[in-house]
């Protein structure tokens, strides 16, 4: 049996649930929601190996479990999604599947951890910060990588350096701008087609808008695309799902700010 956890329609979530509708696998993959905020995601029973569940780069994203096997990072579960159904969300041709494979790395790298360092320091901290110590410790006790632990303190302890987050917005910045550029050619969808890459930058970026307004007010074409991934069908039923008003503003500890830069 496959069982998808999932957090809120936000972030990574947002990305693979959306693709599940895409694929048209609804129903046929059984979905399970989690707060990923109280650290469900790590007492999820039946895990075979909990440190392989803890050291994704993503952080706090969904999981399939396939067998005891946690799979995760939300590209790798839209390839896995798309496979299964046959979808066509993957270009054929080799030189553009390598086009949106690239363009889905540097949205992973640059910006899930500017989005997430932000979306944290803005609506998680606040949460965590307001939990007694016995609470706190309870809900990182379970978790197996040193470095996703870490997280978890630091996000509750308010370690949102200044420069962390002025170079946050800046890679937001340039997401935005990418985006931008890549649709002035009067494309519908960033790699032509529709593919992973809309959902996955889409995910990330929407819960940016509120935090960062100014820059997407002067991206026209950003906004529109931004209007038709709303409008889709699959992403509509992903945030059907919420449980919450406002699932763009929940946010658990994410991608690690890159070391390089």
């Amino acid at each position: 049996m496959l069982v998808l956890y999932h957090g809120e329609p936000n972030g990574p979530s947002l990305s693979v649930l959306a693709m599940l509708a895409e694929c048209g696998l609804e129903g046929q993959i059984e979905t399970r929601p989690i707060n990923l905020l109280a650290g469900e995601r790590h007492t999820i029973p039946g895990i075979a190996e909990p440190l392989a569940r803890d050291i994704g780069v993503e952080g706090e994203g969904p999981l399939l479990v396939v067998d005891g096997e946690a799979c995760q990072e939300s590209v790798f579960l839209a390839q896995y999604l798309d496979e299964v159904a046959g979808a066509g969300l993957q270009p054929k041709d080799a030189y553009t599947h390598w086009q949106m494979m690239m363009w889905c790395r540097r949205i992973t790298e640059r910006c899930a951890p500017a989005a997430a360092f932000l979306g944290n320091q803005a609506y998680a901290a606040p949460v965590l910060a307001a939990m007694d110590d016995a609470a706190f410790d309870a809900i990182i006790a379970p978790i197996a990588s040193a470095d996703l632990h870490q997280r978890w303190a630091d996000t509750r302890s308010g370690a949102f350096p200044d420069a962390a987050r002025t170079d946050s917005r800046a890679k937001i910045a340039d997401a935005a701008a990418l985006v931008e550029t890549q649709l002035a050619d009067g494309r519908e969808w960033l790699i032509g087609p529709l593919t992973i890459a809309d959902f996955e930058t889409y995910g990330w970026l929407v819960g940016m808008v509120d935090l960062m307004p100014d820059t997407f007010a002067e991206k026209s074409l950003t906004r529109a695309w931004m209007a038709r991934m709303a409008a889709r069908p699959s992403v509509q039923s992903a945030l059907a799902r919420a449980g919450v008003t406002h699932p763009e503003r929940v946010w658990a500890p994410g991608p690690e700010i890159n070391r390089w830069g």
